[in-house]
């Protein structure tokens, strides 16, 4: 049986998501070793958005974070991170947030990404206006096609903003979110060959800015092979929590599933059709089926999904009943987490605390 039937749920409100801390120390830990070092790690922080977390890899010996969005660099700033990169272009109002948030918390250094020459303008012409300035990385698209400039089009990028005063590039973020089959030999090779690439290009813009440029490469998926091959600062997110889908695809990371969400059978239709209150409001429903693996359950089908409710069928007759609670892995744990306002925290089999999930939302206070 499972370690978590040794907690007693019986007064559990449903949905709700659930966190062990002691897991979560376990990966922190396993990360730091996966990568050799806290200087070669940056951890992702859109998994868990949570203040608490921050503060025990902080407490860790991690002080480089990476994170997705103004509220979760500002969640940062409050848990006294020393380095954050925002992964992510910052446009618009953001500009005027990002400078906010550097002159609010002056003990931690933010940086952001940029992929093209507009925005540098932009970026420029507001640091002018605030007598600021800014550092950034150039966000690299190798394959990924979602953001970033390609390849051959960095040192032209490099080159017309050198000019700038306000804005300086430090460093290179390559997140190659494509890379994640399963076999793990396979997505080495895959992983070092859209790489090389990258690299040369560290070493011609070292050439051209005559400074040591930095590298933010991959996620969980290329945490593998970046950590071995490679001189780089490491960004996983997923594996605070881990999910059942990295679990199953990525078995040589050995991180523990640290949250589970507890629900309850709301409904029997008929003997083989049950419908439980997880509706896309409390688990992540991007993907097709299945959206979460039960734990110590008979054998059920996930299939129908919507706003409050999933509809399962069983083989078997009369598995569930009405009122039942059940626990679950989610197959995607980041988006989950960002629908809960607090995770339950247990610890050594017992309840301990909540924490909020500070970051689920749009702002803060900047």
């Amino acid at each position: 049986m499972d370690k978590w039937y040794d907690i007693d749920f019986s007064n559990m409100d449903t949905p709700a998501l659930i966190v062990d801390r002691d897991m979560v120390q376990f990966n922190i830990d396993l990360a730091l070793k996966y990568a050799g070092s806290a200087e070669h790690l940056r951890p992702h922080v859109k998994t868990h958005k949570i203040l608490e977390v921050a503060k025990m890899q902080i407490a860790s010996g991690i002080s480089k974070f990476k994170c997705a969005t103004i509220a979760e660099a500002e969640m940062l700033g409050i848990a006294g991170a020393k380095d954050v990169l925002i992964a992510y272009p910052v446009q618009g109002p953001k500009v005027d947030r990002v400078l906010n948030l550097i002159e609010k918390y002056p003990e931690t250094t933010y940086r952001f990404l940029l992929d093209n020459l507009n925005s540098a303008k932009k970026i420029e012409e507001k640091c002018e206006q605030k007598g600021a300035s800014v550092e950034v990385y150039i966000d690299v698209n190798n394959g990924q096609n979602r953001t970033g400039i390609k390849l051959d089009l960095v040192r032209y990028l490099v080159k017309a903003t050198e000019p700038f005063s306000n804005i300086k590039i430090v460093g290179l973020h390559c997140y190659d979110g494509h890379i994640r089959m399963a076999n793990l030999e396979e997505r080495t090779e895959s992983c070092r060959n859209a790489f090389e690439a990258v690299i040369q290009l560290r070493d011609d813009l070292k050439t051209i800015l005559k400074r040591d440029i930095n590298i933010v490469a991959g996620g969980s998926p290329s945490f593998s092979v970046h950590a071995k091959h490679h001189d780089v600062e490491c960004s996983p997110g997923t594996f605070i929590f881990w999910d059942q889908r990295y679990a199953n695809d990525y078995q040589e990371q050995e991180f523990k599933k640290a949250a589970v969400v507890a629900t309850r059978v709301i409904s029997k239709l008929d003997p083989h059709t049950y419908c439980l209150d997880l509706g896309h409001k409390s688990i992540a429903s991007e993907f097709p089926f299945p959206r979460i693996e039960f734990i110590d359950a008979p054998e059920l089908t996930q299939v129908g999904h919507s706003e409050e409710h999933l509809i399962l069928k069983s083989k078997e007759a009369d598995v569930l009943e009405a009122g039942q609670l059940l626990l679950a892995y989610p197959y995607h744990v980041c988006p989950t987490v960002a629908l809960y306002d607090q995770v339950q925290v247990v610890s050594k089999g017992q309840f301990i605390t909540s924490w909020d999930v500070i970051a689920r939302n749009r702002k803060i206070t900047i």
